[in-house]
């Protein structure tokens, strides 16, 4: 598996590309990991990753689509995101996810990448205006990696994402960016009606035979004005989907992305692990894309890094939610989120000024976390890779510490001859 994947690496993607993919998300991605867990030793904290919705406009309405396409457009202008990403940068950070609406419909979003050579941008697209013009201009640029959405067959397609003729048009796009060898992705939000066309080792084999260097498959959270809670995965095929998973990672020459598991196989939140917040249309910094609420801004006065810093929300997001969950708070425990808007002050980031009502309307499911079983990686590369970049970071066992009164370990000195075990000992508060 890993000589096939060394091979489409070599054969099948521009090398420019691939050394731009590899230098400025691959060595600079881990670099900034390593800052960011310095940063938390030190009591400090600044995600390594930022997910930004650019705008809120799309050409699709998608079942469980919880940004406001239909609103007033609201973007993020060009200084403000220039300004985002050189703090970002200044604090060590390479690696940008741009989402919307549509990243495309925002008519400075080439120029804005462009002119960031040193970073690296995924950006969430539907695929429908990755003309083979925008694609040459990428392949140019050489700094960003197109993660197109596929949501299942033409008809599921057209019922999911709202309109008629979607697949046709994404699949236009996905061979457009192919054509021009960028570096590309695949994504599915899986649900009911998708997951036995796209959870299969048929579907992954197309994508290799394509050319797709890497595919998502996330679960479908049922949230915003058209939940569509009916979609929504049983527990059952939320493990299917994790199984599944680790078995193409360790037989498949793809890159097989996943945000809510460790190397060990257990859940976790990026939003909680602090890997990973987000930035939406209107400017407001949300613990993740999907929980709509904020007390601060990219507006607000200050470099970026001491407003995620100074925040009282974020970080009690951060702990609160941890002491409770290690899946997804929304899906699980919506009063939590209730709580934290209402004890901060925080407000409604959306454009409708519904979120109190849509949380308070949410019916508790499961998430990914399953206490009884943990299904560990068995491609020794992704489980050595999680270990060390991509992990819990140890908040949950902090915020176990905390909610049993005790004290959560120093940070390790440099000139420490104490043994690391030694330092986990429970301390009694006083």
């Amino acid at each position: 598996m890993y000589l096939r994947m060394a091979k489409r690496l070599l054969l099948e993607t521009d090398k420019r590309l691939l050394w731009k993919a590899t230098w400025n998300a691959g060595f600079k991605g881990m670099r900034s990991i390593q800052k960011f867990k310095k940063r938390m030793k030190k009591g400090e904290y600044f995600p390594p990753i930022l997910f930004i919705s650019i705008i809120n406009s799309c050409n699709l309405r998608c079942q469980g689509c919880w940004v406001d396409v239909g609103a007033e457009q609201s973007k993020i202008e060009a200084d403000a995101m220039h300004k985002l990403i050189n703090e970002s940068k200044e604090a060590g950070n390479s690696i940008f996810g741009i989402l919307g609406g549509e990243p495309f419909l925002h008519k400075d979003l080439l120029s804005i990448l462009e002119q960031h050579p040193d970073c690296y941008f995924q950006v969430f697209t539907n695929g429908h205006y990755i003309t083979d013009e925008v694609a040459a201009r990428l392949r140019n640029m050489g700094n960003v990696t197109p993660l197109i959405s596929v949501e299942g067959s033409e008809i599921v397609s057209d019922e999911r994402r709202g309109r008629p003729r979607v697949l046709s048009k994404t699949m236009q796009g996905i061979e457009n960016a192919l054509k021009h060898k960028l570096f590309t992705g695949v994504c599915t939000s899986l649900c009911q009606s998708n997951i036995d066309d796209l959870l299969n080792e048929a579907w992954v084999d197309r994508l290799i035979e394509m050319g797709v260097m890497y595919c998502w498959f996330h679960n479908f959270r049922p949230v915003g004005p058209d939940a569509s809670p009916e979609l929504a995965l049983t527990p059952e095929q939320q493990r299917r989907s994790r199984e599944f998973v680790v078995n193409m990672r360790a037989k498949k020459p793809i890159i097989i992305v996943d945000a809510y598991y460790d190397g060990e196989g257990q859940a976790l939140c990026p939003a909680v692990t602090g890997i990973s917040h987000h930035i939406g249309p209107w400017g407001n910094i949300e613990p993740c894309p999907v929980i709509q609420f904020a007390k601060e801004s990219i507006y607000d006065e200050g470099h970026i890094k001491d407003i995620f810093a100074k925040s009282e929300f974020l970080h009690d997001f951060r702990t609160t939610v941890a002491q409770e969950t290690r899946g997804c708070v929304i899906l699980e425990r919506p009063d939590i989120l209730q709580n934290l808007m209402q004890k901060h002050g925080a407000k409604d980031s959306t454009a409708r000024q519904q979120i109190a009502s849509e949380l308070a309307a949410i019916q508790p499911r499961p998430s990914q976390w399953d206490p009884e079983v943990a299904i560990p990686e068995k491609n020794p590369f992704y489980r050595w890779a999680k270990k060390f970049f991509y992990h819990d970071f140890g908040v949950y066992a902090e915020a176990r510490l905390e909610e049993r009164g005790c004290q959560p370990p120093p940070p390790v000195s440099a000139n420490s001859t104490t043994p690391a075990k030694k330092l986990y000992s429970l301390t009694p508060r006083e």
